[in-house]
């Protein structure tokens, strides 16, 4: 046992010094602790993925809204440029390949020179109908109809 001693003029202390207690090498985490926190992990993962999905399904609905709207101003384009919309024959590759067909076609109209895919991985549908425009992406379940982010959706 070690002693230290203190010396002030008036007084006299002697502290012992306990032996430090190590945790042996062999020490871990108990079952309890470790169940403890894989249920706390478990919990997060629930609470914070399903949000996480559910935004990730919104955010493509989002980019199918943005890829529309940007098909319809190269179309609109397209017609400044060639006095017409592409038939539905020529469909929406005509914004980016012309193969020496259409006249006044100043294209590519669309950026890189490439046709976008759905953010679900189908092409995009174009109808022309009576001179009128529409562009659609049948959703998630790539089906027509449907609710929620399965729904189509429509420009």
């Amino acid at each position: 046992m070690h002693c230290f001693q203190l010396s002030y003029p008036s007084m006299r202390f002697r502290f012992r010094s306990r032996p430090q207690r190590r945790r042996p090498a062999s020490a871990g985490f108990s079952l309890v602790e470790m169940l403890v926190v894989v249920a706390i992990v478990g919990l997060l993962i629930g609470l914070v993925g399903t949000g996480a999905i559910r935004q990730l399904q919104n955010s493509r609905v989002n980019a199918a809204e943005a890829q529309i709207a940007q098909l319809r101003s190269a179309l609109d384009i397209f017609l400044i440029e060639t006095g017409r919309y592409p038939s539905e024959q020529e469909g929406l590759i005509a914004l980016v390949e012309n193969n020496n067909q259409i006249p006044g076609w100043n294209g590519p109209y669309l950026r890189d020179g490439n046709l976008p895919a759905d953010p679900w991985g189908g092409a995009y549908i174009y109808v022309l109908d009576q001179g009128q425009v529409r562009i659609r992406t049948l959703g998630a379940d790539l089906r027509p109809g449907g609710t929620g982010v399965d729904a189509d959706v429509e420009g």
